[in-house]
């Protein structure tokens, strides 16, 4: 196994992109945060920028704008970097599917390793979604 994708089995910085939401999303992701669920006892953290992740956390649709920013984003991550697509919007436009603003879906744009369905996913959902993602990384 890679040395990077090792290190990634107990400690994962998260970097969360998001692509034209309706937020309900991003506020499942910050309640991982709180003490309640607390993800930080497992090591995930996190961080403000995508030079210093290993996992880019992606909600929303892209559109005409974020598409291009998304793939910019994923240029600069270090790589591997491993990438989670969270909520229905992010997995199959959901509720934007007629939009016309959308241009496509995310793994259009960067390569998904996991994907989280629900709108929102509970944080539950998020934390197993990880997990099975960590899982995978170490051969399980």
């Amino acid at each position: 196994m890679n040395l990077k994708l090792k290190a990634l089995t107990k400690s994962i910085w998260v970097y969360h992109f998001a692509c034209t939401p309706c937020n309900n999303c991003d506020i499942e992701i910050l309640d991982l945060l709180t003490p309640r669920y607390d993800v930080e006892r497992f090591g995930i953290q996190l961080v403000g920028s995508i030079r210093h992740a290993d996992c880019l956390l992606v909600t929303g649709i892209p559109n005409r704008k974020t598409g291009e920013m998304l793939k910019r984003v994923y240029a600069q991550a270090p790589q591997p970097c491993l990438v989670v697509a969270i909520g229905s919007c992010a997995l199959g436009k959901g509720v934007f599917r007629g939009s016309y603003n959308n241009v496509g879906f995310v793994d259009d744009y960067v390569p998904v390793s996991a994907y989280v369905p629900g709108c929102p996913p509970k944080p539950e959902a998020l934390i197993a979604g990880v997990v099975k993602l960590l899982n995978k990384l170490k051969g399980g």
